[in-house]
């Protein structure tokens, strides 16, 4: 295994020349499960991810209160470089963040895993790493906050919650809508009946990703460990387009294929969907039938609920969430929220209506319940309510037939081919487990 000691700058000025090495399989005993004491003024973080959306996170967190970045890691070399002068520079001119100095860098995540001086970890990976360090980071007493989607599938999004309820770590999904109070609001709109009774939901998301992986062969970077980038995911040929080099400033586009995302549907779904949910009170339930386009009588995506509220996913020119009473509307997306009538954007809620939990920082939210040990405002469990729906609509796009979910059990009704596709297999050696 690759020393843990912190790289001098020189070396992480020339990381784009030097070979990757793939570090030995850190050994399970230290994956066993701990148990911490969090610090009364300071939680100790590590950082797994750290391109475009890990190195904004990492920016958030060091100017959060409180926190100690004491680990980075990514298998793109210069990524991490980049991260780790981000970090180096923040410590130079922050006055009072000296705390954050002594920062020691990995090519494998496992590694931070093993330190027992970290109390928490942030992953923002692609979707077809998101379970594995979550679970294990529970399994070794870590508390989690993991980029949204939750999960690449179903399956392991339960494999997500069961390990934190297991262990006992706090774990916040990222969708940070619920963080807003525009979506708070709207949310509380809904369910305490301002727009009547809520008939149907309208999202507008993108669609399914492609099943065919067409990108042709590149040669892989030398500062890139492809093998580990690709992980738990099936083997495919390196290219840039799913592992853009740090000159090129654009959206890693990975989550456009099976193998690796779920399309809009779970990039901005991840988002839209769980604030239907939330609007809905289904934090802890989910559709009952799911029906794909049939250019017949489900002209777009619907989703038929118990209570009978239809939702449907729309294509339209801007993501966002169009809930329909009988006595009213109600929009909102970011940077926005309409109401009809409009008198109800002025409503005071009254003490007597629900309320509901409020976060106006989705981070420090995070970081207040790991000192609590209290459930944050989009707990895992809301995480994997939430994707679920996203994958039971590209299911439902995938097999071009109607779904039948059963939200107690988490299971399709009598349908072979769907439950499959729960779970997605994983390349030797990895092991979903939780």
């Amino acid at each position: 295994m690759p020393s843990s000691r912190k790289p001098s700058r020189r070396e992480f000025l020339r990381a784009t020349t030097g070979a990757a090495v793939f570090p030995a399989i850190v050994p399970s005993t230290v994956l066993a499960a701990r148990s911490i004491s969090v610090p009364s003024e300071r939680i100790t973080l590590g950082f797994i991810g750290l391109g475009k959306q890990g190195s904004s996170l990492l920016r958030g967190f060091m100017n959060e209160p409180g926190t100690q970045v004491v680990a980075l890691c990514d298998v793109d070399r210069r990524k991490l470089g980049r991260a780790f002068k981000q970090a180096e520079t923040f410590c130079a001119n922050r006055a009072g963040a000296a705390t954050h100095t002594g920062i020691k860098v990995y090519e494998d995540y496992r590694e931070i895993l093993a330190r027992k001086d970290v109390d928490a970890i942030v992953t923002a990976l692609p979707d077809h790493w998101h379970a594995l360090p979550a679970i294990q980071a529970a399994r070794a007493g870590k508390d989690i906050y993991c980029e949204k989607p939750l999960a690449n599938s179903i399956g392991e999004a339960q494999a997500m919650v069961a390990a934190a309820r297991r262990y006992g770590q706090v774990f916040q999904t990222g969708s940070m809508q619920r963080s807003n109070e525009g979506f708070r609001f709207a949310c509380e709109l809904v369910r305490n009946g301002y727009i009547g009774q809520l008939q149907k939901v309208t999202v507008s998301v993108g669609g399914p990703p492609e099943h065919d992986y067409v990108l042709p062969p590149e040669p892989v970077p030398e500062y890139l460990n492809w093998d580990l980038w690709l992980g738990p995911a099936p083997w495919r040929p390196y290219s840039s387009v799913l592992a853009p080099p740090l000159e090129d400033d654009r959206w890693a586009r990975w989550r456009n294929y099976w193998d690796f995302g779920g399309g809009g549907m779970t990039d901005w779904g991840a988002h839209h969907f769980d604030i239907a949910q939330w609007a809905m009170g289904m934090d802890d339930s989910g559709p009952v039938e799911i029906y794909p386009p049939d250019g017949k009588d489900f002209p777009v995506l619907t989703y038929k609920y118990a209570n009978g509220v239809i939702m449907t996913r729309e294509p339209g020119s801007a993501n966002g969430v169009l809930f329909s009473g009988t006595e009213g509307e109600v929009e909102v997306n970011r940077g926005y929220l309409r109401t009809k009538p409009t008198s109800l954007m002025r409503l005071q809620l009254k003490p007597t209506d629900v309320h509901l939990y409020r976060s106006d920082d989705h981070l420090a939210d995070w970081l207040r319940c790991i000192k609590t040990r209290n459930r944050p405002i989009c707990d895992v469990a809301i995480g994997c309510r939430s994707v679920t729906v996203c994958h039971l609509g590209n299911i439902a796009y995938l097999l071009k037939r109607p779904l039948f979910w059963n939200p107690a059990s988490e299971s399709f009704s009598g349908d072979d081919a769907a439950s499959r596709l729960i779970s997605r297999p994983y390349r030797a050696p990895w092991q979903l487990t939780s």
